[in-house]
């Protein structure tokens, strides 16, 4: 029987705009973490433009088979087969490996708002200084929503999953500086997003 090979069209329509953004950072270094991978399509595709990185995949344990469809599918020599990781949980990795970068896409309006604080609190056993996050989905500014669109999205948020909902900007950057990221840029990105990159100092 064959695994089922997930797709997001969403990816596919973001990958190279956020790619865009992530590049200048990605050639610097040699190793990635993404922490929810989803269907590894982003995975997938970063890998193979930037053939310098290695690529690790991890999610919560039921979308493992998904990505280890898709990996085994594209066959990329450089994206590592998934761990099983939820940010509540109090070790993070298998191993004591430290990354350059951690990126994350489409999670924290998905994550409930103790999560998002548990991802942060994580940072620390998977990096060190000089380490990039590069956080990719839409925000709040100033309590005010970017677009009607995204202020839908929100309400739709709630209403499915009432612990989901669109981050306020100056909330998630206060728990990025108490966990000694620096704010490097904020992109505004096509659909209402940002591309968000942040430092460890």
């Amino acid at each position: 029987m064959s695994l089922i090979i997930p797709y997001s069209e969403a990816c596919q329509r973001n990958k190279d705009a956020i790619l865009d953004v992530a590049r200048p950072y990605f050639e610097k270094i040699s190793s990635v973490l993404e922490i929810g991978s989803g269907t590894g399509q982003h995975a997938v595709y970063f890998a193979q433009n930037c053939p310098n990185l290695i690529w690790q995949t991890s999610d919560q344990s039921q979308h493992l088979q998904g990505i280890e469809a898709q990996l085994s599918n594209a066959g990329v020599e450089n994206v590592l087969p998934p761990f099983a990781l939820d940010v509540k949980q109090k070790l993070w990795s298998p191993s004591a490996s430290k990354y350059d970068c951690i990126f994350t896409a489409n999670t924290f309006h998905i994550m409930a708002w103790a999560e998002v604080q548990a991802f942060f609190k994580g940072l620390s056993q998977l990096t060190q200084k000089g380490s990039y996050l590069v956080v990719y989905g839409p925000f709040k500014y100033a309590g005010k929503f970017t677009s009607a669109s995204n202020q839908q999205f929100d309400q739709s948020l709630r209403a499915r999953a009432g612990a989901s909902a669109i981050r306020d900007f100056e909330e998630v950057n206060k728990l990025a500086a108490e966990a000694n990221f620096g704010l490097l840029s904020d992109t505004p990105m096509p659909a209402n997003n940002q591309c968000i990159v942040w430092q460890n100092s």
